[in-house]
């Protein structure tokens, strides 16, 4: 399982570094730019690729984990519920608000209801 409290939304990141930071008349300014930002997009997005590329969804039919309305969920959830990366999964269908399929094992109306639980 992966510990949530040691993770930064990007969101956070962008408000940290996006803007220039300085401490003027000061010993060691210390300055974040736009291109520290743009740095820290990119490296994020090559962690979402590692998680992807271990998901066991992407070894399967994707067409199971995005069923047409009132088609079962069930193939989808049982992989996930296997898999490795689940709550990977889960954490970037809620900071991303999918709104399609199966991500981390629970449908778009089951992730609606765990965010209206977490606040």
């Amino acid at each position: 399982m992966a510990d949530s409290s040691a993770h930064f939304p990007r969101a956070t990141l962008h408000a940290l570094m996006g803007e220039e930071v300085t401490q003027p008349d000061q010993p060691g300014d210390v300055s974040y730019s736009s291109d520290l930002a743009e740095d820290f997009d990119i490296l994020f997005d090559s962690v979402e690729q590692e998680w992807q590329e271990q998901a066991l969804c992407a070894e399967t039919d994707p067409e199971a984990f995005f069923p047409e309305k009132g088609g079962s969920t069930r193939e989808a959830k049982r992989i996930c519920k296997a898999c490795a990366v689940r709550d990977e999964c889960l954490e970037y269908a809620l900071e991303h608000d999918e709104r399609f399929g199966i991500w981390g094992g629970l449908s778009e109306r089951e992730r609606r209801r765990l965010k209206r639980q977490i606040g």
